[in-house]
């Protein structure tokens, strides 16, 4: 083993290892490289990535909306411009549809920017590229942990480091070999099955740059969206046991056939049309997500906003705070307890909002329940108000529950489901009209 340092804050001659070159990797590596850089110090990164992004050899599951405040975050404090270019749709509006209502959700100046995920990702691991850092194109297969230093041997070459930074994402071969070797438990997942559609230049403008939301009575749906992209539409959808067939069926839900009314032409226009791609996502905190010379970030964390997920944005923001605690605080687990922990507070704490609100909506929208809330929607203003903050993700899951169960909100409710179809109010707060 070569010299290497202890288990304080990283200093000159020490080797980051990060396992993953998805956004969390990415940010993780380039915040260390600018903010060592700063403070006169110089050590080594690799980031091992397995996938070749360029030329979108490998597919991304992640549906790829970029929410806020992620074009600040990139730009501030890594340094790097956000890739506008890459921007297929902006999103400004939301419609939310349960079996028998829908919902048009617009919030002013709060906008998502819909992306190719595989592109985004290719932009990222180029801008590290060009900065100078590693990139291996290689999977680790192994790891070995010293008291001075950890070995990570690769399907390319072995590797010598001081700290490993686990950004491998969902991946269920790397989770194995922490899980092997250190208390690291990977989060619990939903999985998710995503295809895309071709409807033609026409309805596409007509769609109009918003997400619909899906919650239908489906026991194995727990909700599915349908974004736009440009050219195309993505199509997913997410739950325990979710695979082709399930989606099959979604597609056949008369408030999805609603959406998209030629369906029964795609393929005629592109070979990829319902091709479908499965993944998973987390839905709780990983246990045993840091250690001595090991720390995990992002979605291998389960540090995502449960239920809407903003994986992307929390996954740089995990990546940016596990980089500062490694150049701040050290490398050891007390180190990461002490610092790292904190920094991400934030997401923490609204964890168990955003699973509860999971539940509740998967509850209420099988027992039909949701039709009633979507007409109360239309006319309260804090109703309205947490809807929209739940399907856009921009504000926490602690204030969402605020403005749901507000009194005002309660009674909306209540009388919409006492009256039922009698229940009518001005519609004044929906956006534009949803197709």
């Amino acid at each position: 083993m070569r010299k290497t340092v202890g288990l304080g804050p990283l200093d000159d001659g020490g080797h980051v290892v990060i396992l993953g070159g998805g956004p969390a990797g990415v940010a993780c590596a380039l915040m260390l490289q600018r903010a060592a850089l700063g403070q006169g110090r110089r050590f080594q990164v690799t980031i091992l990535e397995g996938k070749e992004f360029v030329g979108e050899r490998h597919y991304n599951q992640c549906v790829g909306v970029l929410s806020p405040p992620l074009a600040d975050i990139i730009g501030t404090e890594l340094g790097i411009p956000f890739p506008a270019h890459l921007v297929r749709s902006v999103i400004d509006e939301y419609v939310l549809h349960a079996s028998h209502a829908r919902l048009t959700l617009a919030g002013e100046g709060v906008s998502s920017q819909a992306v190719r995920r595989v592109q985004f990702d290719a932009f990222m691991l180029e801008q590290a590229r060009e900065r100078g850092l590693s990139v291996l194109t290689a999977r680790a297969v192994d790891l070995e942990f010293h008291a001075d230093g950890v070995v990570v041997y690769t399907d390319a070459m072995p590797l010598e480091a001081d700290l490993v930074v686990g950004a491998f994402g969902m991946d269920e071969g790397s989770a194995a070999i922490f899980e092997r070797l250190t208390a690291y438990r990977a989060p619990r997942a939903l999985s998710s099955v995503v295809t895309k559609y071709h409807p033609g230049d026409r309805e596409m403008e007509a769609f109009g740059p918003r997400i619909h939301a899906f919650l239908p009575r489906h026991r194995r749906i727990e909700f599915g969206g349908v974004t736009p992209k440009g050219n195309h539409l993505t199509i997913n959808i997410a739950g325990a046991n979710v695979d082709t067939q399930t989606m099959q069926e979604f597609l056949r839900l008369d408030e999805v056939r609603a959406v998209l009314p030629s369906l029964d032409r795609a393929g005629t226009s592109n070979a990829d049309d319902l091709r479908c791609y499965k993944g998973r996502f987390p839905v709780s905190l990983g246990r045993g997500c840091f250690g001595d010379r090991y720390v995990m970030v992002g979605d291998a964390a389960g540090l995502v906003r449960a239920f809407k997920g903003k994986g992307v944005t929390s996954a740089v923001q995990t990546g940016i705070r596990a980089a500062e605690t490694i150049l701040r605080t050290g490398i050891s687990e007390q180190a990461f307890r002490a610092d790292y922990i904190p920094a991400n507070r934030d997401l923490i704490v609204d964890i168990p909002y955003g699973r509860a609100m999971r539940l509740l909506a998967m509850v209420m929208a099988r027992v039909g329940l949701f039709d009633f809330i979507l007409k109360a929607g239309k006319v309260e203003p804090s109703l309205h108000r947490a809807l929209f903050a739940a399907v856009s993700g921009h504000t926490p899951y602690a204030q969402v529950w605020r403005d749901g169960l507000a009194p005002r909100s309660i009674a909306a409710i209540a009388q919409a489901f006492v009256l039922g179809d009698r229940y009518h109010g001005k519609p004044a707060l929906e956006g534009k009209p949803a197709r």
